[in-house]
């Protein structure tokens, strides 16, 4: 599912779609899903895109912050 949000976002540039999937991330998915998909990027994130790799390395930056 990220990496059909990645695609949505793709025609906006890099920087602009990183922002948009994370922004997308934290306003819509549910925090255990946001879990999931951040102990999946922690576990090697196999099959991530790129865009929707770096959008879910920031999320977990900002989990670590609160944490």
């Amino acid at each position: 599912m990220a990496n059909q949000i990645a695609a949505f976002f793709r025609l906006q540039g890099d920087a602009a779609a990183v922002a948009g999937i994370e922004d997308h991330l934290r306003k819509y998915w549910d925090p255990r899903m946001r879990g999931q998909i951040i102990a999946h990027l922690r576990a090697g994130g196999e099959g991530l895109a790129p865009a929707a790799r770096e959008a879910v390395a920031r999320l977990d930056q900002g989990v670590q912050q609160t944490s």
